[in-house]
């Protein structure tokens, strides 16, 4: 599947981190059909726009990104999520693959790491 095809959509609370990830993804010419700030407006845009990939922050406001997790697979069960989290400890991460993550990024984290993620996944997702 050619990369702009891909829908990425970034959730994180902060911004910057938002504006890192999002040129990450639009310098590999993926589409990006939304930003969300919290989870409730994540679950929003992605009822609106389902996208293939999904960047998720566990640590939000209104509602934390595992709940989102489970929300998100409801809606489109073949989601690929990432999570990234300053939540670095390993129980974390393994909950949010538990739960249906794809994978995890620590931060801080390097774009670099999020594009060879994303590309990895953009794999998977089915044309």
């Amino acid at each position: 599947m050619v990369n702009d095809q891909i829908k990425i959509m970034v959730v994180d609370d902060s911004s910057i981190i938002r504006k890192i990830i999002q040129r990450g993804v639009t310098e590999k010419n993926y589409q990006l059909v939304g930003t969300a700030s919290n989870g409730l407006e994540a679950i929003d845009l992605f009822k609106e726009n389902p996208a293939d990939i999904v960047t998720l922050d566990i640590t939000m406001p209104e509602m934390d990104g595992l709940v989102v997790l489970e929300h998100l697979l409801q809606i489109k069960p073949d989601v690929q999520v990432i999570v990234i989290s300053a939540l670095s400890d390993k129980a974390t991460a393994i909950e949010a693959i538990k739960k249906g993550a794809k994978s995890f990024i620590p931060k801080p984290f390097t774009t670099e790491q999020v594009q060879q993620t994303i590309q990895k996944l953009a794999e998977k997702v089915a044309v």
